[in-house]
C-alpha cells in the first residue's frame, strides 16, 4: 500500500539497525522513552528491539489514553449509565477498563450486578450526536477520553450540539494533555533521585503532534536537556527516530527533531487548536492512573458551554479509587517496570481477562507484549 509499505521495508530496517549499531558507543548505555502506546505496539509487533544493540533500551511511557484513565472516572461513567439512566456513548477500548468491585462499562451494559445500562460503543463523536438526535427523550452522554488527538472532535461535537440546540446531549470530559505528563515523568523521584528510570531522550508522539506541533516539546530539550524526536508509527519511522536520538546523545545535543515531517509541523494544526481553546479550559488538577494528581494536565468545558458539561448537569463528584494491589500498571506507565515484571502478567491478567488498564487498550504496553510474544523476553 502506497505510503505504508515503504515504511515497512525489512531490508531498510536492517540497514538502519546497522547504522545504529555502528554509531552507539560500546561503553555507553542509551535509554529512550517512547511516550505513545502506538510506538510501543510498533516496537513489539515488528520486533524492533531485536534489531537494536544490547546497550540501547526502550522504556514504555504513559501515552495510552485508556491506560491513564483512573478508576474513579470510569466509576463516574458507570454511575451515569446505571443510576442516572442516561445513554452513555464512548470509544470501544474504554468499555473494558476495570473499575471498582470488578465492574466495567462492558459488565454494566451486560447487567452484571443486577442493573444494566444503555451503554453504546461509537466510532466518532458524530455517532454520539446521532444517538442524541435519534433519542430526543433520553439524556445522552459522550464519555470523552484521550490526549490532544481526540480533543478537537469533542470540541466540534459540543459546538454542533449548541448549533442544533441538542439539549439532551452532554459530555463527560476526561481529555488529558501530553506535555504535563512528560514533565511529571522527568520530575519524578524515579528519574531525579532514585535513578531507577534512566531517560536519555524521547520519541515524541505522532498523532498528538499533528495537532499541537513540535513547539511544546522545546522546553524539554531546553530546560531538561532531553532530546525529543517526533516519529510516525511505522517501523522505519521508529528506527530512524532512534538513530536520530543516538546521534544527539553522542554529540551532546538536546533538540527537538521532527522525523514525521510528512504530517507534523512546528506550529501544528491551528484550526484544531482554536476549536479546542474555544470550548475547553485548563483544569487546576487531574488524577492520572500511575502518575497521581497532576496540576494543569487536563481540560474541562468552559462556562460558556456549561449546559453540555455532564459533570455540571448531573452534579457529579470525583472520588479517587486505588488500583488493584496485584496490578503493576502504575509502575509500567511510569517506566519503572516492564510488563513481564508484573506477577499477574500473562497468567491472571490477559487480554481476555484484563486486571489492569495496560492490558485492555489496543495501545497498552501489556497488551502489546502479550499479543506479540514479547513476554518471553525476561532479561
Amino acid at each position: 500500500m502506497k505510503y505504508i509499505d515503504e515504511f515497512r521495508d525489512g531490508e531498510l530496517a536492517r540497514t538502519l539497525a546497522a547504522k545504529i549499531a555502528a554509531l552507539v558507543e560500546p561503553a555507553r548505555r542509551y535509554s529512550f522513552m517512547e511516550f505513545c502506546g502506538g510506538h510501543t505496539h510498533a516496537i513489539s509487533r515488528y520486533g524492533l528491539s531485536d534489531l537494536l544493540p544490547d546497550n540501547v533500551r526502550m522504556v514504555h511511557g504513559p501515552g495510552c489514553p485508556v491506560c491513564v484513565l483512573p478508576i474513579g472516572r470510569v466509576n463516574m461513567a458507570i454511575d451515569l449509565a446505571l443510576q442516572q439512566q442516561v445513554i452513555l456513548c464512548t470509544y470501544g477500548d474504554t468499555l473494558r477498563v476495570p473499575a471498582s468491585d470488578g465492574m466495567s462499562l462492558m459488565k454494566a451494559k451486560a447487567g452484571v450486578g443486577q442493573l444494566s445500562g444503555d451503554i453504546r460503543m461509537v466510532y466518532s463523536t458524530r455517532d454520539a450526536l446521532q444517538v442524541a438526535r435519534d433519542n430526543p427523550q433520553r439524556e445522552v452522554v459522550f464519555f470523552a477520553i484521550g490526549f490532544e488527538t481526540t480533543t478537537p472532535p469533542t470540541a466540534l461535537a459540543i459546538l454542533q450540539a449548541q448549533q442544533e440546540q441538542l439539549s439532551n446531549f452532554s459530555v463527560l470530559c476526561c481529555h488529558v494533555l501530553t506535555p504535563p505528563a512528560i514533565s511529571a515523568i522527568l520530575d519524578s523521584p524515579e528519574v531525579q533521585q532514585l535513578g531507577t528510570v534512566l531517560i536519555d531522550g524521547f520519541i515524541g508522539p505522532a498523532h498528538v503532534s499533528t495537532v499541537i506541533g513540535s513547539r511544546p516539546y522545546e522546553c524539554f530539550a531546553g530546560e531538561y536537556r532531553k532530546p525529543v524526536v517526533i516519529a510516525g508509527f511505522e517501523p522505519l519511522d521508529v528506527m530512524q527516530a532512534i538513530l536520530m536520538l543516538v546521534r544527539q546523545v553522542n554529540e551532546g545535543r538536546a533538540e527537538v527533531e521532527n522525523e514525521f515531517s510528512r504530517a507534523v509541523s512546528r506550529e501544528g494544526n491551528r484550526k484544531a487548536q482554536d476549536r479546542v481553546a474555544e470550548v475547553f479550559e485548563m483544569r487546576s488538577e487531574f488524577e492520572w492512573r500511575g502518575l497521581g494528581v497532576l496540576p494543569c494536565s487536563a481540560l474541562k468545558i468552559r462556562e460558556k458551554y456549561a449546559t453540555f458539561d455532564a459533570e455540571r448537569r448531573f452534579k457529579l463528584d470525583y472520588h479517587s479509587v486505588p488500583d488493584n494491589k496485584a496490578c503493576e500498571c502504575g509502575a509500567i506507565l511510569r517506566g519503572v517496570k516492564r510488563p513481564q515484571e508484573c506477577a499477574i502478567f500473562g497468567t491472571v491478567c490477559t487480554p481476555e481477562n484484563p486486571i489492569g488498564s495496560c492490558m485492555v487498550s489496543s495501545e497498552g504496553a501489556c497488551a502489546a507484549h502479550y499479543s506479540y510474544g514479547r513476554y518471553q523476553e525476561m532479561n
